[in-house]
């Protein structure tokens, strides 16, 4: 049975197409009980698995369920690791393993998730293998993670960056005859949470950046490595690959633009994991070189 998709992936499978898809095949009914979803033929749904990587047997509802439960698993994994930290810097290590060891549960529950939506990459005999096979895994493992990196900077950063500049500027004005200290301590949350969303942009678009210079030396194009040069004035964070630009500063650390790195106060942290300032190098781009 082809499954009821929604108007988006609709529209993405007709894409698929490529023109090829017919005038009757783009027009389809809208059942009553379900006004908001569109009924594809099987070419439309041969297609649409193409585009979105998702095995013909699966319905997307399923598919969405997957991605939420190993969205999900994976961010019980990082937190409980973080509550394990938290243990064991108050002196219960008893706990911390805990949390370590259920974390670890949570990583082979996400690991089970993903091999479901993605199939393509299961290895069950890595000698089985020969090198345009291994090549295929390899690439399409970097695609998903340029695809990842590049959805985080182009959208859901700048996305979260400006509806937090909105809350601040709502949640302040709401609040502001009755609860003061309340409404500054938001407005203080919420122009910290927009100027890191603004700092993660460039770091996930470094990361995406990484990515594709590793697949094009997969490719065997050339070497992974770095610009001789560093990109005048930025520096990045060797913990979390934070960028500080002196054309940005930290304005919500008192670190106003236009302030060169090394004229920050040395007591400066970086405002994405906290390390210090000394954490901190000359900031050189992704690069592809010839082999030697």
């Amino acid at each position: 049975m082809v499954p009821y998709w929604s108007e988006k992936a609709r529209r993405l499978c007709i894409s698929a197409a490529a023109g090829r898809t017919t005038e009757e095949a783009a027009l389809r009914e809208t059942r009553a009980d379900r006004p908001h979803t569109l009924l594809l033929t099987h070419t439309d749904y041969e297609l649409g698995c193409q585009l979105l990587r998702i095995p013909p047997f699966m319905n997307l509802t399923t598919n969405a369920n997957l991605e939420a439960a190993f969205g999900g698993e994976s961010m019980a994994n990082r937190k409980y690791l973080f509550f394990a930290d938290v243990a064991k810097k108050l002196g219960n290590n008893e706990l911390a393993k805990l949390f370590r060891d259920t974390a670890s549960q949570e990583t082979e529950h996400a690991f089970a998730h993903f091999r479901l939506l993605h199939p393509e990459l299961l290895i069950e005999d890595p000698a089985a293998l020969n090198d345009a096979d291994k090549q295929k895994m390899l690439t399409r493992c970097l695609e998903l993670a340029i695809e990842g990196e590049t959805y985080e900077y182009t959208t859901m950063y700048p996305e979260f960056a400006t509806q937090a500049r909105q809350d601040r500027d709502s949640t302040a004005e709401a609040e502001f005859n009755e609860q003061i200290e309340e409404s500054q301590q938001h407005a203080n949350l919420f122009r910290r949470a927009a100027s890191n969303f603004g700092f993660l942009v460039p770091i996930e678009q470094h990361h995406a950046e990484r990515y594709g210079v590793a697949l094009k030396a997969l490719e065997g194009k050339g070497v992974v490595s770095e610009a001789d040069q560093p990109v005048a004035g930025k520096w990045i964070c060797k913990v979390c690959s934070m960028i500080y630009d002196p054309a940005i500063g930290d304005p919500e650390s008192g670190i106003s633009a236009g302030t060169a790195f090394e004229a920050i106060p040395e007591d400066w942290v970086c405002p994405i994991c906290g390390t210090r300032k000394a954490n901190f190098v000359p900031y050189r781009e992704a690069e592809l070189k010839e082999a030697a």
